[in-house]
């Protein structure tokens, strides 16, 4: 069965295993996350939880965001992000629940999706790993691309050619992280390895969709 929380990247660190191990972990606060809107197949042909997480000042808020909350009828400091999860079948929840960590258990595995940082304009060799040129003998392309097209035929550049450009700040997800542990009462999974963002960034944690 499909499920879902927001939440929030605290950082990395490492915890011991049942046997000894040293594992390395990052630390996601996921949740209070409070139920907006349920979607379901009568109505709206899928099914799905709209979520809140975190808070943020009214005055920041969309009106698109303030029509949510007011269909809601939610009170309180108005929530940072808003998205909706996908579920296979009609949620249990209702409008106005709210769900914690304790929606995840040890042991089980997760996608987590996040926005990567950003690294600005960057060059092929840092972009794409490229070799780059030669330093001597002629060489002038050190830390440039190689032929990018021919002019006869096909006469144009083709589309995804890796070149230089803007890097980073894109969603990514990184599937199959394995769940050490869930504390409900801080409202904190520990994930083994890494996830994408930097410290503070928001992201979406689902139950793995290939395990």
């Amino acid at each position: 069965m499909k499920k879902g929380l927001l939440g929030k990247k605290l950082g990395m660190t490492q915890v011991y295993s049942e046997a000894g191990d040293l594992i390395p972990v990052t630390v996601i606060e996921v949740g209070p996350c409070p139920v907006l809107a349920v979607r379901t197949q009568a109505k709206d042909n899928y099914s799905a939880l709209q979520l809140g997480f975190g808070t943020r000042k009214a005055k920041n808020l969309t009106k698109a965001d303030l029509g949510q909350l007011k269909a809601a009828k939610y009170e309180g400091n108005p929530p940072a992000i808003i998205r909706e999860i996908r579920l296979d079948n009609d949620p249990e929840q209702a409008v106005g629940d709210v769900l914690k960590a304790d929606v995840f258990a040890a042991k089980e595995y997760v996608d987590v999706s996040g926005r990567t940082k950003g690294r600005g304009y960057a060059g092929v060799v840092r972009r794409w790993n490229f070799a780059g040129g030669r330093v001597t003998h002629g060489g002038g392309w050190v830390r440039r691309s190689g032929s990018i097209g021919m002019r006869e035929k096909p006469g144009k550049i083709y589309k995804g050619r890796h070149m230089a450009g803007h890097m980073g700040n894109v969603n990514r997800t990184v599937e199959n992280l394995l769940v050490v542990d869930v504390r409900p009462e801080q409202n904190v999974i520990l994930v083994k390895g890494a996830i994408p963002g930097s410290i503070g960034g928001y992201v979406v944690v689902k139950n793995a969709v290939k395990k």
